[in-house]
C-alpha cells in the first residue's frame, strides 16, 4: 500500500477508556455490593450500562472501533487471572463458591484468607493485584467475560476490539506464590500458558473479533535475552495459529527498544507504538527496522497519561512520517485513557481560557479523531480545528499564570548545603533519642484515619453553604479529640491528628499553593473503587501561609507524647499530579520542594518534633528503563532533601512508601537521608526489610505488618510473627512498628481492633527481646 492509500485508510480508535462512569456510578455500584445495599444482578446491570455508555461516546465521537474487555469491576489484571485460571489456592473455595464474591476476595481478602498483594502498573498510579504463580500452576481459559462484552458491543452495531493483557507482560508481572522459592521465574510458564490465550484467542473469533489487541507494555524495559527469546516465541506460536483474530500487539509508556524488531518480525497483523515524547525515540526505531510493511501500525500520538491539549501540527508531521512505514496507519492516544478524568466539561470552577488548554478522555478523543480525519482527508478538512489548536497553545504559553520570577530566582539560588542536614544521621540520633525519649520498638500510624459520616456530612454541608467556617472546624476539632484520645488510651507512641481536613493527600496541598488547579470532577482509578482527582500544575509553585501548622499544633496541644507533622512530598506532588510538559521535571520538583520547606521549618518553629514528608511516589516515579534512571533519582532525591534539610538534628524526619517494588531504589531511599522510614510490607511478608537489611540501611525503618487495603483485621499474633521475621532484617532499636499506609479508607471498628492487635503485638516481642 502507497503512503496516500494508507494515509486514506486512517482511522481513530483508542486502547482503553475511564470505567467509572460520569458520577463514579461503578464505585457506588460496588461498594454498595460489598455492603449488601446492592444486589449481584444490579451490579451486573449498571456495569452493563456504564459500557454500553462508554461505547457510545466513542461512537458518537468518531471512533471507528472500540476496545471491549478493558472494562473491570476491580483491575484488569486480577481479570487476566481469573480469564487464565490462575486463581491461588487460598482462593479457589471463595472462587468456586460464588465468582464474583470469589473475585472481590482476591482483590480485598477476607477475614479467613489474604488478598494478592497490589503494586503500582509500571510508572502510574494505578494499581494492580500482582499474580502468584509457581511451578504446579495450571492454567485453565475461562473467556467468558470478553465474549459477553464482545457480544454487548457488537449488539449495538459497533466494531469491537477485544483487550487482553499479553501473555508475556502477565507473566513478567508476576510473583512466586506463597512458598514456592523466591528465584523462580514466572515466565518459565510461558509454554503452558500459550495454549490458554489460544483458546481464548478462538472463542474471540467465534464471537464475531476481526481484531483482538494484546497488550505487552513489560516489553518497554529492559529486557533480557531470555525474556525477548520468549516474547519471539510467544508470538510466533500464537501468529501460526490458524483459529484466531487477527493480532495487534500495543506496548506504551516508554520507546520499545530490543524489542520492537521482534515484534515487527512476528507474524501478528499489526504494532501499537507510543510516538509521544516519552516514546518519540520508537519513531527512528521503527524506519531503522524497516517499518511494518503489510501491517497495520497504531500510532499513538495523543498523550493518554496526561491532560494538557495536543499541538496537533505536530502530531500531524509525525504521523505524515509514519506513513511510509506501514500498509496502514491508524491514530490514537498513547496508552488507554484510563489515567485521565472522563470529561472537562464537568469542570465549572476553572476559567473558561485555561479550559480550553485542558483535554480529558472526551476531548482526547476528539483530538484522535481529528488527527485521523486530517490524515485521511489533508488538513484542508481540520483547518478550523487546527487554528483553534494554535490559539489556546499560544494562549497558554503567554499566560503569567506559567510564570513567578520570584519562584524562579529562588530556586535558581539553591545551593547544595540548602539539601543537606547540618549534622549526620548518627549524631542526629542521638540527639532525637535523647529528646523524644521512645521505647523500644515504637508504634506509630502514617498519619491519616478513618473518615467518619458526620466529617463527610460537614464536608458537604460546608461546600453546599448549609453550614458555616465555624462549624465545619468544630467537627475538625471533634475528630482530632477523639482520634488523639483513642492512640493515647491504645498505647500508640508516636501520635497524629487524623487528618480529618484533608481530602486528599496531594489535592490538600495543591489547593493551597499557588500554581496549581483544582479539580471538581477529574476522578482518575487509583485502584479498586479507590478514585482521585490529581490537581494540575499549571504554574510555578509556591506557598502564601502555613498549611498544616494550626491543626498539628492543636493536637499536640491534647496530648504530652510527640505528634507527627505530616506532608506530602515534592516527588509525589508531582507524580499524583498531572504536571507541566513546558518545562523539565527536576525544575518543578525544586519548587514545590521549597514551598514545602516553608511549612516544614514551621512546624518545627511551633513545637513540633517529628516531622513526615511522605513519598511513596518515590519508586513510581522512577523511569522504565534504567538509562533514564540516575537522572531522575538526582532531582528527587535533591527536592526531598530540600524539603526537610533546614531542620535541627533533635527533630526527627519521617517518609513513608508503599505499594511498589523498592528493591531497585535502595540506595535512593539511603540518599533521602530521613531519619525513619515506613514502608509497605505486609503482603509481600517483610520483603522490603530483607532489601534494607541486604543493602546495609543504616536508619531506622518501619515495615508494614498491617495491610490496610484489606477489611481483614490482622490477629496480635499475626502482627507480632510479621514483627520477628522484621527483626531478622533491622535490629530492634532501628524498628518501628507501624501499618503499611494511611487508614482514611477503612471504617472505625476494623481500624480500632487492628490497631490494639499492632500495639499488643509490639508490646509482645518487647517482652520477648527483653527475656533473651
Amino acid at each position: 500500500m502507497t503512503a496516500k492509500s494508507a494515509a486514506a485508510a486512517a482511522r481513530a480508535t483508542v486502547y482503553g477508556y475511564p470505567r467509572q462512569g460520569q458520577n463514579r456510578e461503578l464505585k457506588k455500584a460496588v461498594e454498595g455490593y460489598w455492603k449488601g445495599r446492592v444486589t449481584a444482578d444490579a451490579l451486573r446491570e449498571t456495569t452493563a450500562e456504564l459500557r454500553r455508555s462508554n461505547w457510545r461516546q466513542l461512537a458518537d465521537a468518531g471512533v471507528h472501533e472500540v476496545p471491549t474487555g478493558d472494562f473491570s469491576y476491580y483491575d484488569h489484571v486480577l481479570d487476566t487471572t481469573v480469564m487464565v485460571g490462575a486463581v491461588p489456592d487460598r482462593h479457589r473455595a471463595a472462587v468456586d463458591a460464588d465468582a464474583l464474591d470469589g473475585y472481590f476476595a482476591m482483590a480485598r481478602g477476607t477475614q479467613e484468607v489474604a488478598p494478592l498483594e497490589m503494586t503500582k502498573w509500571f510508572d502510574t498510579n494505578y494499581h494492580y493485584l500482582v499474580p502468584e504463580l509457581g511451578p504446579d500452576t495450571v492454567f485453565t481459559a475461562d473467556s467468558n467475560k470478553q465474549v459477553v462484552e464482545l457480544k454487548e458491543v457488537l449488539a449495538q452495531g459497533l466494531t469491537g476490539r477485544p483487550v487482553l493483557v499479553g501473555p508475556v507482560t502477565y507473566l513478567l508481572l508476576a510473583k512466586p506464590a506463597p512458598g514456592v522459592p523466591a528465584d523462580f521465574e514466572p515466565l518459565t510458564l510461558l509454554d503452558r500458558l500459550l495454549p490458554v490465550y489460544a483458546e481464548v484467542l478462538a472463542d474471540l473469533r467465534a464471537a464475531g473479533a476481526e481484531w483482538v489487541q494484546v497488550d505487552e507494555p513489560a516489553l518497554v524495559q529492559d529486557r533480557t535475552p531470555a525474556d525477548l527469546n520468549a516474547s519471539e516465541r510467544a508470538y510466533r506460536e500464537l501468529g501460526a495459529l490458524t483459529d484466531r483474530p487477527k493480532l495487534l500487539v500495543a506496548s506504551y509508556f516508554a520507546r520499545l527498544g530490543d524489542a520492537l524488531p521482534v515484534l515487527a518480525k512476528a507474524p501478528v497483523e499489526g504494532l501499537a507504538l507510543d510516538f509521544t515524547e516519552a516514546a518519540a525515540a520508537n519513531l527512528d526505531a521503527l524506519a531503522a527496522v524497516g517499518g511494518l510493511p503489510g501491517k497495520r501500525l497504531v500510532a499513538g500520538v495523543v498523550n493518554g497519561r496526561n491532560i494538557w491539549i495536543s499541538d496537533l501540527q505536530k502530531s500531524l508531521s509525525t504521523l505524515g512520517t509514519l506513513l511510509g512505514l506501514a500498509d496502514r496507519v491508524d491514530v490514537a492516544a498513547s496508552c488507554s485513557l484510563l489515567h485521565v478524568p472522563l470529561d472537562t466539561a464537568a469542570e465549572r470552577d476553572i476559567d473558561p481560557q485555561v479550559l480550553r488548554w485542558l483535554a480529558f478522555a472526551k476531548q482526547k478523543t476528539t483530538e484522535i479523531v481529528t488527527l485521523a480525519k486530517g490524515l485521511a482527508q489533508g488538513t484542508d478538512a481540520i483547518t478550523a480545528e487546527l487554528a483553534a489548536n494554535r490559539a489556546d497553545l499560544a494562549s497558554r504559553a503567554a499566560s503569567p499564570i506559567t510564570r513567578d520570577p520570584a519562584v524562579r530566582a529562588r530556586a535558581e539560588a539553591v545551593t547544595d548545603a540548602n539539601a543537606r542536614r547540618s549534622q549526620p544521621y548518627a549524631e542526629r540520633s542521638a540527639a532525637q533519642r535523647a529528646h523524644l525519649r521512645l521505647p523500644l520498638l515504637p508504634t506509630t500510624t502514617i498519619g491519616s484515619f478513618p473518615q467518619t459520616t458526620e466529617l463527610r456530612t460537614a464536608r458537604a454541608d460546608l461546600r453546599a453553604g448549609r453550614s458555616d467556617t465555624a462549624g465545619y472546624e468544630e467537627r475538625i476539632k471533634t475528630e482530632i479529640q477523639e482520634v488523639v484520645s483513642f492512640q493515647e488510651k491504645t498505647g500508640i507512641d508516636v501520635l497524629v491528628h487524623g487528618e480529618p481536613e484533608r481530602n486528599d493527600m496531594v489535592q490538600y496541598f495543591a489547593e493551597q499553593l499557588t500554581g496549581y488547579l483544582a479539580t471538581q470532577n477529574g476522578w482518575v482509578q487509583s485502584y479498586g473503587t479507590r478514585y482521585v482527582r490529581p490537581p494540575i500544575l499549571a504554574g510555578d509553585i509556591s506557598r502564601s501561609e502555613p498549611m498544616t501548622v494550626r491543626w498539628t499544633s492543636y493536637a499536640q496541644s491534647l496530648s504530652d507524647r510527640p505528634v507527627k507533622g505530616m506532608l506530602t512530598g515534592p516527588v509525589t506532588m508531582l507524580a499524583w499530579s498531572f504536571v507541566r510538559d513546558d518545562q523539565p521535571l527536576g525544575d518543578t520538583a525544586r519548587q514545590v520542594a521549597l514551598a514545602l520547606r516553608d511549612e516544614v521549618n514551621d512546624l518545627e518553629a511551633a513545637g513540633t518534633s517529628v516531622i513526615q514528608v511522605d513519598e511513596p511516589a518515590l519508586r513510581e516515579t522512577l523511569p522504565l528503563r534504567t538509562a533514564d534512571r540516575a537522572a531522575y533519582l538526582t532531582w528527587a532525591t535533591e527536592a526531598f532533601r530540600l524539603t526537610t534539610a533546614g531542620v535541627r538534628p533533635d527533630t526527627q524526619i519521617h517518609t513513608h512508601m508503599c505499594y511498589a517494588e523498592f528493591g531497585d531504589i535502595v540506595q535512593a531511599i539511603d540518599d533521602l537521608d530521613a531519619d525513619v522510614i515506613s514502608l509497605e510490607a505486609a503482603r509481600s511478608h517483610m520483603q522490603v526489610a530483607r532489601e534494607l537489611a541486604a543493602h546495609g540501611y543504616p536508619r531506622e525503618a518501619g515495615p508494614g505488618v498491617y495491610d490496610i487495603h484489606s477489611p481483614r483485621v490482622p490477629s496480635a499474633e499475626e502482627a507480632a510473627e510479621l514483627l520477628r521475621t522484621g527483626l531478622k532484617a533491622i535490629p530492634a532499636e532501628r524498628l518501628w512498628v507501624n501499618p503499611d499506609c494511611g487508614l482514611k479508607t477503612r471504617a472505625w471498628p476494623e481500624t480500632r481492633a487492628s490497631l490494639e492487635n499492632l500495639v499488643a503485638a509490639a508490646r509482645a516481642v518487647r517482652g520477648e527481646l527483653s527475656a533473651s
